[in-house]
């Protein structure tokens, strides 16, 4: 017997993929499929099993969508700028161009192991000139169009990697708050002058278009609670004795008579001036200093409610003549509305507040318990011209037009999103595309300029300024272009930046004159399918959309969206299901998997795990599976022939159907469940006609790419069974001539009857009875008959 050498194998048929260029990128002279994975970082420890499965769903769609006859765009590329490769530059002195590289060397090997089937000739790093020449364009093109500015702001600021983060980097990924997301240290807050892209511009549609794509509705949920859009009124307060108004923002419009106190963030800028002078300045300055230590996502999330009185007091514009505290309050932020609170006894928060310091309050709602304003219902006592009315969508307008036509209130529209902080303290990242005159002016670095090249005459150690800022070759070149006097932009950009449109550029990532030509552009975006961890849901998905709208709002694109369609993978946890880490020391690498058992036998295994968005444990144990199947179909081989389907007809039909339903889906799983039923009846036939042999090869390519092919040239074949076209299935013959019905006493299955498909209770009784073995068990006179048509038969006595 043949043994299956799967390393001989699979060497054999990646050396002939690569030779013959087989995943190519055709013209886009039919339909096309735009199939995209999230692009990695290439750590030093090279590809994990959580790749693998990703990667080998969208290699499995891949092949499956070019035998539908589908031109098939799947590139690969590297996310290369990081911190992982400067801060190991930092404790080696190995620049990170050649860690950089030497990883990507790494990559490249472990991912063409698995024979997957990108087209290698797209292949683009984020780190080369080539490449960020087109990351600078994109800045140029926000700031000369007013959506990039540099301003002074309060920053989350990582002592250890001496980076600013911004606010969605401040939580690790097990959730901790106030940590940074790489290296865990707590974070300070610094005021510093940064670069901002003006993603709010685009608030509104960031949330509106969510419902044109095909995204799991977890993420889309993610995306409108970070945004935040909220509808409400702004009310200004007339701070009494002094010449300041506070203005509050609020969603709840129908509770506003209820108010009683205002709170403000400790990082308003008319902090000082509200208590300059009085009493209270020095106590409530310490506490805005201890505040202001602490992160905006720390703060929001603190369990501990703090507060200080300012001394001072609002006049009510509900209630003439009636005047409101003023507290400085821990979870007041300004990355929330105005910064300033009305608060209530109708806010869970609020009360507690209240509580705690023996704040008065009011109830508008209710018989003096607590009632939430976030339920917007029930009868407003004690709300002025609107006591007795019951809070409803038309009463909240009606409220609303009486607050404006009175002076009281604006309507506004308030997001909870911010602008993007880009500005990073790092060396290891696309140089900002700026410089500066001799009175620190900001100019653009011409496009002729571009690339701006990052400098290599640079100090990794961290100092609390840029590296950049070390390079003489970097001043010499300014200098030397713009004149004496003018300086570099230091900072680099967030490499958030870099993974923002790098989709364009796969679809034409030789071009030298445009990150795109329109033709490409038009040709291949958006993306048909994206898949990657739903840990990028805040970041990277909502700064590609951004990138996407604002080449839209200019003529750039006609689209709106990047990725039509988004499915994310699960974690694979350790065997002891826990998260696997180098720490641990619970990490599988797949190398081995694959050296040991082979990459088809890793593809079906991952694949089998369970459904692909599942969070599931690896276990070792259970490759043996696959293992085995695979060898049963290399042994199935010896069957072929000349022959009838017979009996196993109709399953070879269903799994054509199954699988090729289950791919689209992704119920990957269960698709390779179908393939092991055909095979299990394969293996019943005295004879395999070669014909479904060969369709049910095609079935099983997409998952087991080098084995397929194999046989495929084995039987005869001398071009790939990867060109080759999709199965179809007679739907007529989808159900079974005879089925096999189990026959139960009572519930206890007492043996099986084959009988025609369809046949009535009355016919599979009959035939029951007349089998002998089974005629035993029978009871004469049933007290109850259960029938399940095709399935079962039960007969209770």
């Amino acid at each position: 017997m043949r043994e299956y050498d799967h390393k001989a194998i699979e060497k054999k048929w990646q050396d002939e993929w690569t030779k013959h260029q087989i995943y190519k990128t055709p013209k886009t002279d039919r339909p096309k499929q735009y199939i995209l994975d999230m692009f990695p970082y290439p750590s030093g420890s090279g590809l994990h099993v959580g790749h693998v499965e990703g990667y080998t769903a969208t290699d499995i769609y891949s092949r499956f969508k070019r035998m539908q006859g589908y031109a098939v765009l799947h590139p690969m590329g590297w996310d290369a700028f990081g911190l992982p490769a400067e801060n190991y530059a930092i404790k080696t002195g190995t620049p990170p161009q050649t860690s950089t590289d030497a990883a990507i060397v790494n990559f490249r090997k472990q991912i063409q192991a698995l024979g997957l089937s990108y087209d290698w000739d797209r292949e683009v790093g984020a780190h080369n000139p080539d490449y960020y020449r087109w990351t600078q364009w994109f800045f140029l093109f926000l700031f000369k169009n007013g959506l990039a500015e540099k301003r002074m702001a309060r920053v989350n600021w990582c002592p250890k990697d001496q980076t600013v983060l911004a606010n969605e980097q401040t939580v690790s990924e097990d959730g901790v708050k106030g940590v940074c997301v790489r290296c865990g240290t707590p974070v300070e807050q610094k005021e510093l002058s940064q670069w901002f892209f003006k993603i709010t511009e685009f608030a509104d549609d960031l949330v509106k278009d969510l419902d044109t794509v095909d995204w799991p509705e977890s993420t889309k949920i993610n995306q409108r609670n970070w945004i935040g859009r909220k509808e409400g009124v702004v009310v200004p307060h007339v701070v009494s004795g002094t010449d300041l108004t506070l203005h509050t923002f609020s969603a709840y419009p129908a509770w506003l008579f209820a108010d009683t106190f205002i709170v403000i963030a400790p990082e308003h800028p008319l902090v000082p001036a509200l208590v300059q002078g009085t009493e209270a300045e020095s106590a409530v300055m310490s506490f805005v200093a201890a505040a202001q230590k602490k992160t905006t996502e720390e703060r929001g999330d603190s369990k501990e409610k703090l507060g200080i009185f300012t001394g001072r007091y609002a006049e009510d514009p509900f209630r003439k003549g009636e005047k409101m505290p003023i507290w400085i309050a821990n979870f007041a932020l300004m990355d929330f509305g105005t910064g300033v609170i009305r608060c209530s006894s109708h806010d869970a928060r609020d009360y507690e507040f209240a509580q705690k310091y023996e704040i008065p309050l009011r109830h508008v709602v209710g018989d003096g318990s607590f009632v939430d304003a976030h339920d917007n219902a029930g009868v407003l006592i004690d709300s002025g011209p609107f006591t007795g009315r019951t809070i409803s969508p038309e009463l909240i307008v009606e409220m609303i037009d009486w607050m404006v036509s009175h002076g009281i209130a604006e309507r506004k529209v308030t997001y909870r999103l911010r602008d993007w902080l880009i500005s990073r303290q790092r060396y290891w990242g696309a140089p900002i595309p700026v410089v500066y005159d001799p009175s620190g002016v900001p100019h653009p670095v011409p496009e002729e300029h571009l690339p701006w090249m990052l400098p290599t005459d640079v100090e990794y150690q961290p100092k609390g300024s840029a590296p950049l800022g070390t390079s003489q070759e970097l001043i010499e070149r300014t200098e030397r272009i713009f004149g004496p006097g003018w300086k570099p932009e230091i900072d680099t950009m967030d490499t958030f930046v870099c993974s923002s449109w790098y989709f364009f550029r796969f679809a034409d990532a030789k071009n030298s004159n445009a990150f795109a030509s329109p033709e490409a552009i038009a040709a291949w975006v958006p993306v048909d399918l994206y898949v990657g961890g739903a840990e990028h849901t805040v970041l990277h998905l909502m700064y590609a959309r951004f990138f996407t709208k604002a080449l839209k709002r200019f003529g750039y694109v006609s689209f709106d969206e990047p990725f039509l369609k988004l499915r994310h993978q699960g974690t694979i946890l350790a065997e002891d299901g826990t998260k696997m880490s180098k720490s641990k020391g619970n990490v599988i690498n797949p190398d081995d998997v694959v050296e040991l058992y082979g990459a088809d036998t890793v593809r079906m295994y991952e694949m089998f795990m369970g459904p692909l968005e599942a969070m599931k444990p690896w276990n070792t144990k259970g490759i043996i599976g696959p293992r085995r199947f695979l060898e049963r179909v290399w042994r199935l081989t010896d069957k072929v022939g000349d022959g009838a389907l017979g009996a196993a007809e109709a399953v070879f039909n269903q799994t054509i159907k199954k699988v090729g339903d289950d791919i689209q889906t992704f119920g990957l799983n269960t698709a390779i469940s179908q393939l092991m039923i055909c095979l299990n009846a394969f293996e019943e036939l005295p004879v395999v006609p070669r014909a479904a042999f060969e369709t049910y090869l095609k079935l099983l390519a997409p998952f087991a790419p080098h084995l397929t092919e194999e046989l495929w040239h084995e039987l005869g074949h001398t071009t790939s069974i990867h060109l080759e076209s999709w199965p179809t299935y007679d739907d007529t013959k989808l159900m079974a001539d005879t089925v096999v019905i189990a026959v139960q006493v009572a519930g206890k299955t007492r043996g099986t009857v084959s009988v025609s498909h369809g046949a009535s209770q009355e016919q599979v009784l009959a035939v029951a009875e007349r089998d002998l073995k089974l005629a035993q068990y029978l009871p004469q006179t049933p007290s109850r008959v259960i029938f399940v048509p095709n399935k079962i038969l039960n007969l209770v006595p």
